[in-house]
């Protein structure tokens, strides 16, 4: 069965993209859409200095083929142009203008295939000062004023690369990728999306925004209701060295919390932070007389809104995500399975592969089911 049979009953089956290689969020994205039945096509540059596994391998790779293209010589050039007729979408995640000195850029590609939705992830965006400069994840978080809000009250400390490389960036190009198709498929006009890292993650950030802007919020790391200020939405560490998470806003939700650590408490001093050191002291010392296990036993029912803080491995264990299938098993490793779970065409994890370009064009050159406007629409 060809990988297309394979992924053909997927909510997005009959969509055509472009990946061109990167590291980060276009390969996060790539997975995602090629997981849930898109036709995905990473074109692969020879020699490239990142390897394989450096990418992501078989967790940022999988459900999509592979081909390999030289897109400095004009013969590579027009091959992937060729390709890009058939396209819907192309994901890139180049600097700006880096497209456009290999002859790809937007404009040439809306030649090509006036309907193509060329999507384009970038930290900093398009435009903008710093739209030509290197950067990382943490720069993007440091610069939209969110990893000052993150980590203890002594520094900033960035959450790996998951707030702006996948939900500021691939998540947000998902939205726009997806819209634009939306668009395209009505309209038979594509466009491109622009989506920068800093943009996505200053979206995130909205309500803390607003907060900021009220007597809500105070200044500073560790001072507030969701930034481990509060006692009752912070972790504790237990006997055995290891930690619980606790979350428990609502009243009734913290009352079970004293309940089940054996401590009386007053429902009206919640919520005053001038009683929080006190408050968190006597949670803490609570917590240090039993290892982490056994409040996780302790509160395992109701809603006292306390986890134990699982490693990566125990996370694969744990009876909620194996009842969920959050995982899955593929090329030897352990991965996330498809996100978010659908009732009719729910996503699956496929093989990677290699194909030849003369099999590929043909293949996109027969008619298929397209993500095109139907007849009458202009």
């Amino acid at each position: 069965m060809s990988l297309t049979d394979q992924v053909s009953a997927g909510p997005l089956a009959g969509l055509r993209v472009i990946e061109m290689d990167a590291i980060g969020p276009v390969p996060m994205l790539g997975t995602m859409l090629a997981d849930f039945g898109a036709d995905v096509v990473r074109i692969a540059r020879a020699g490239g200095a990142w390897g394989e596994m450096a990418q992501g391998g078989p967790a940022l790779h999988r459900s999509r083929r592979r081909l390999e293209l030289d897109l400095k010589s004009p013969a590579g050039q027009a091959q992937l142009l060729q390709l890009i007729a058939g396209a819907d979408a192309l994901i890139e995640g180049f600097r700006p203008g880096v497209m456009e000195r290999l002859g790809l850029g937007p404009a040439v590609c809306h030649a090509a295939n006036p309907a193509l939705v060329y999507g384009r992830m970038t930290g900093w965006g398009q435009s903008g000062p710093r739209a030509a400069q290197a950067g990382h994840d943490i720069n993007y978080l440091a610069l939209t004023g969110v990893l000052d809000m993150i980590g203890p009250a002594d520094r900033p400390v960035a959450p790996l690369n998951l707030a702006a490389d996948y939900a500021g960036g691939a998540m947000m190009l998902a939205f726009g990728l997806l819209a634009a198709l939306l668009h395209a498929r009505r309209t038979g006009q594509g466009q491109v999306v622009d989506a920068a890292m800093t943009d996505g993650v200053v979206a995130l950030s909205n309500l803390f925004r607003f907060y900021a802007q009220t007597a809500q919020w105070q200044p500073g790391r560790e001072a507030n209701l969701l930034d481990g200020g509060a006692p009752f939405y912070a972790c504790y560490p237990c006997a055995d060295g290891r930690f619980v998470a606790v979350g428990c806003i609502e009243p009734q939700f913290f009352a079970q919390l004293m309940t089940g650590l054996g401590l009386d408490h007053d429902p009206a001093t919640q919520h005053d932070p001038a009683g929080w050191p006190a408050l968190r002291a006597r949670i803490a010392a609570a917590f240090l007389t039993r290892p982490r296990d056994d409040w996780a036993r302790q509160f395992a029912q109701g809603d006292a809104c306390v986890t134990p803080v699982l490693t990566l491995e125990e996370s694969r264990h744990d009876p909620h995500n194996l009842a969920r299938s959050a995982h899955v098993e593929h090329e030897g490793y352990w991965q996330a399975a498809p996100a978010p779970h659908l009732s009719q065409t729910p996503g699956r994890v496929t093989p990677r592969a290699e194909v030849g370009f003369a099999d590929l064009l043909a293949e996109w050159s027969r008619g298929q089911e397209r993500l095109r406007p139907s007849a009458g629409h202009h």
